[in-house]
């Protein structure tokens, strides 16, 4: 298990009580009062730290080594029901961006969404999680299949932001974001999007337009990165703790501004320390999502989708 700083605390009890379950294995002390003293402090500072977290630590939360990425949530989701598809039908496969088709009970699902690595290997062959033009045109080449065939789309948003890269804009990255938004806004099928991770900027856009979006509660939302904003103003990194809290990315700050229409809970410690449940949390939320979309006539669910982004950034004094 890995810690950041602020769990520091934390990672202290946990050896402590460690330590003292294998005192009591190795002799015949009675340590169980201790421990239970241990664990109830522990249970303690676990409720005061995760109930407090800035906007920073819930950005660090995010990006978390541990955390769960795309593809743990379909497997878990899915099984072995998911086919993933490949290609652009132009350049080439993006192994940034993943789709494919899948199965939530009896009920087919096209699901899409960023991929980042485990280890220096995988990172380098997922570019980071960083998709190029290729795996946004994939993206839409999948959504309009799952059209063609009235099938629902889930995409799932874990993104630093697109690639940057020279042949990224060469090959027509803005080109390909502008097309997808524009595309999936009037998708004649149920869009359910979740932010799982990072949602940055408009590398998170070009598969961020839903009829539910959804964020998990450790997780940010913004058009750019607390780090890219405090080198922007500060000319320096040093100030993204600053930025995180100006930028107002988290996901309780984006539903009190109605980016975004449920915020889904994590275990206590983030998605990271209990999978199973957070699986099993985001499975329960597609499920109940979809049955609320899917009696929809395809007029009303663009009619619907188009006023709920048309009605963003709209203030009455």
């Amino acid at each position: 298990m890995e810690y950041l700083e602020f769990e520091l605390p934390i990672k202290e009890l946990e050896e402590q009580l460690d330590k003292c379950r294998i005192i009591g294995d190795e002799s015949e002390v009675d340590v169980t009062e201790t421990c239970k003293q241990i664990e109830e402090k522990l249970v303690n500072t676990k409720k005061d730290i995760y109930k407090n977290l800035t906007a920073w630590q819930r950005v660090q939360l995010s990006r978390h080594p541990n955390r769960p990425y795309t593809l743990d949530y379909i497997k878990a989701l899915c099984g072995d029901s998911f086919l993933e598809l490949h290609g652009d039908r132009n350049v080439k496969d993006d192994k940034a961006m993943i789709g494919g088709l899948g199965k939530i009970g009896n009920q087919s699902y096209m699901f899409i969404g960023q991929q980042k690595g485990y280890n220096t290997k995988t990172r380098q062959y997922r570019n980071f999680g960083m998709s190029n033009p290729e795996g946004y045109r994939k993206a839409l080449r999948l959504m309009k299949s799952a059209e063609k065939f009235g099938i629902p789309v889930v995409t799932l948003i874990d993104t630093p932001g697109a690639y940057p890269g020279l042949e990224a804009e060469e090959r027509g990255q803005g080109e390909a974001i502008a097309r997808n938004i524009f595309e999936m806004a009037r998708l004649k099928v149920p869009i359910i999007t979740i932010i799982i991770g990072e949602g940055a900027s408009g590398g998170a856009l070009g598969i961020g337009v839903g009829d539910r979006v959804m964020m998990l509660e450790n997780t940010w939302y913004s058009v750019i990165s607390p780090e890219s904003c405090s080198s922007i103003l500060w000319r320096s990194w040093e100030y993204k703790e600053q930025a995180a809290e100006a930028l107002k990315l988290t996901a309780k700050d984006m539903k009190r501004m109605k980016l975004v229409d449920t915020i889904i809970k994590e275990p206590l410690g983030g998605a990271h320390t209990n999978r199973e449940k957070t699986f099993l949390t985001v499975r329960d939320t597609i499920v109940k999502t979809y049955d609320e979309l899917k009696n929809l006539s395809p007029k009303e669910l663009v009619s619907q989708r188009m006023e709920k982004y048309d009605e963003m950034g709209v203030y009455k004094s």
